[in-house]
């Protein structure tokens, strides 16, 4: 095999309370990597505006880790087409990076098993975060709902329940350089014991939630008190967009990743047009222009 093209999913981690733990696979978007044995070196070409120095670009990182921890020598053309929106709270580095592990992988037939093809996935992450995590990586490799453990490594995926709906409003803003780091720096470097039960029983509800396929326990226990106050500042107008997201039928509402993207968890049963009409309005009350995308649960990274 000479060439190899994979699709990855966009993801949203958190999921409110499950801070660097939770990740959701979503059909919303698809990066797209054709990994080609060409050439010396590693080179990226892509017609985005992405770093082309391997070492910066998320995709990049993965396939030069994969190449030295493998031993391959073979020149790599890695080409690069990005669908999923950069620095929105949506897994965009993480898309690419999934999408290079699994071509990597397909590539050379390594056979490597999910957690080993999270591993160096998760390590495109320290490209555009500046460390390594594995929430949206875990989702755009295995796709569907994944909880990430890290110490021993392992991530556990359940299927998400089939009449589960997101509802999810971008803000047309400028976002910062470099933007999962500057939300890290708001988070409290200490948290009271009580709001740490309060998230870990939110955490296990969904959980829970997940297993049984009830969306309502789903969208009711997406409820976050230690990071969603730190970073919703840096989100004009959050909570109008949350309240009237949960006014217009929403089952729960949240950060989507790092942000500034809000998601709403809602059914199949639910108006999800009312839901993404009521989260502009909510954006408009801060004079900011939106943009709302309706999308399920996604399969994960696939070769096409």
């Amino acid at each position: 095999m000479k060439s190899v093209r994979v699709k990855a999913p966009c993801s949203t981690a958190n999921l409110g309370p499950g801070f660097d733990v939770f990740g959701l696979a979503l059909d919303a978007f698809y990066d797209e990597i054709q990994l080609i044995k060409k050439g010396d070196g590693i080179i990226i070409e892509s017609s985005d505006p992405i770093p082309l120095e391997p070492g910066k670009n998320s995709a990049g990182l993965v396939v030069k880790e994969m190449a030295k921890k493998f031993r391959i020598k073979d020149g790599l053309c890695l080409k690069i087409k990005k669908n999923v929106p950069a620095g929105f709270g949506m897994g965009s580095s993480a898309s690419s990076a999934a999408a290079a592990a699994v071509a990597f992988n397909a590539l050379y037939n390594l056979n490597l098993d999910s957690n080993l093809l999270v591993q160096f996935a998760g390590m495109g992450e320290r490209a555009s975060a500046g460390s390594v995590h594995y929430d949206n990586v875990a989702a755009s490799v295995l796709g569907g709902f994944v909880i990430v453990r890290t110490n021993p490594f392992s991530v556990i995926k359940v299927e998400p329940p089939k009449d589960l709906v997101l509802c999810i409003a971008i803000p047309k803003i400028e976002v910062p350089q470099k933007k999962t780091k500057v939300s890290r720096s708001v988070l409290p470097k200490e948290v009271k014991l009580s709001d740490h039960v309060k998230n870990l029983s939110n955490a296990a509800a969904i959980t829970a939630g997940f297993i049984k396929k009830d969306v309502e326990l789903i969208g009711h226990s997406i409820s976050d008190i230690i990071v969603e106050p730190a970073r919703k500042h840096l989100i004009p107008g959050f909570d109008k967009v949350k309240t009237n997201a949960l006014k217009a039928g929403a089952l729960g509402v949240t950060i989507s990743g790092a942000g500034p993207s809000v998601i709403s968890f809602a059914s199949t049963s639910t108006d999800s047009s009312k839901i993404c009409k009521a989260m502009e309005k909510g954006f408009a009350s801060a004079k900011i222009k939106s943009t709302t995308i309706v999308c399920k649960p996604s399969k994960g990274a696939f070769v096409f």
